[in-house]
């Protein structure tokens, strides 16, 4: 196993055809890595990491992280690439929170990691990641989707902390003005919000991909949950993006919350794989 790092350019000329023969598994690596090729500080001030294990010529594996976030991996049919990427991981960073990985395969790495570091692993989130190419209609609610103006920005701010503290306790409100930001600099990102007397939900989408894009968070207040608002904002969205070029619409769910499943293949997504995020402590 050779393991190569890359900067956001090389990364997509050695692995691109890699992560693209499964785009929707590897839709956050692509989305991140064209925000990163514009941009190589856009998640923070530290360089991103990018490397790719190749074994007997081909690529089998990839990974990326923008410190101080975790480390992104990617598929790999090859038990032996997490340990590798481990083990050049150790050796760029001087300590990791975390790791996020397909629940099929990140199993390697986290022993490979313990035994370097000593340090055990706890599962914060287990993740589906779902797909869609066309939209089913969601049964008819009141109101109507429109952008988020500037005039919306402390309600989306609000939204935003409240999404992250519900998904990850202990998350902070910077981080939820870090996530607009990132939003509002993305050329292809949007927020949006169900409007029904006033603002009842709220969904994004970012990260375009070569065929298609990630919509995320989607939030609804608890008091207005049940109502199918957020079905419709989805829906409406997903049915936008991909009647305006794109080939498909990506999206992550918990899932230990079968509500927000159950919507989401109710309106026509599909689920394509599940992902892990583990953090470690000593």
């Amino acid at each position: 196993m050779q393991v190569t790092r890359f900067d956001a350019e090389g990364f997509l000329r050695s692995a691109g055809d890699f992560l693209a023969a499964r785009e929707a598994e590897h839709n956050l690596l692509l989305g991140l890595t064209g925000r990163l090729r514009a941009n190589p500080h856009t998640y923070g001030e530290a360089d991103p990491y990018f490397a790719v294990v190749e074994h007997g010529g081909a690529v089998v594996a990839a990974a990326l992280r923008t410190p101080p976030h975790n480390l992104i991996l990617s598929e790999t049919g090859e038990a032996a690439a997490g340990a590798a990427l481990a083990e050049d991981a150790h050796d760029a960073f001087a300590d990791l929170s975390g790791v996020s990985g397909p629940a099929s395969a990140i199993g390697t790495f986290l022993s490979a990691w313990r035994a370097l570091t000593g340090e055990d692993a706890h599962l914060v989130m287990s993740q589906g990641i779902y797909a869609a190419t066309e939209v089913v209609g969601p049964r008819e609610v009141g109101g109507r989707m429109r952008e988020a103006s500037v005039h919306d920005r402390e309600l989306v701010l609000d939204w935003l902390g409240a999404f992250m503290r519900e998904a990850i306790p202990g998350d902070s409100s910077e981080k939820a003005a870090a996530s607009l930001e990132h939003n509002e600099a993305d050329p292809d990102g949007r927020i949006v919000l169900w409007e029904d007397g006033g603002p009842v939900s709220l969904a994004a989408c970012q990260s375009r991909t070569p065929h298609g894009i990630r919509i995320g968070p989607v939030y609804t207040p608890p008091e207005l949950r049940r109502r199918g608002y957020a079905s419709a904002l989805t829906a409406e969205l997903t049915g936008q993006l991909l009647s305006g070029g794109y080939d498909f619409c990506f999206l992550y769910t918990d899932l230990a919350n079968p509500t927000a499943n159950s919507i989401y293949r109710q309106i026509g997504y599909r689920p394509v794989t599940e992902v892990e995020q583990w953090g470690f402590q000593r």
